[in-house]
């Protein structure tokens, strides 16, 4: 079963590590949507309220977050 601790249109803090982000930490941002990965995770995707820079390619504003530990809500 998959949890529904966020929902589209939710405010969020994402973690983006520096094996594949130039930006690393904690960033604020909003969930626009939400795709199955399996009977128990899903893909956030979530924009940012400021832009990222990823390893290789340009900056952005929109993530994909698997991870459970790296996303959590802001109250």
């Amino acid at each position: 079963m998959i949890s529904d601790d966020f929902q589209i249109g939710g405010r969020v803090k994402i973690f983006l590590d520096s094996q594949y982000w130039k930006s690393e930490g904690w960033f604020d941002g909003k969930v626009i949507r939400i795709d199955p990965y399996s009977e128990h995770r899903n893909f956030y995707w979530v924009e940012l309220d400021q832009e990222v820079e990823p390893m290789f390619g340009k900056a952005t504003r929109l993530v994909s977050i698997l991870n459970p530990k790296h996303i959590k809500p802001i109250a």
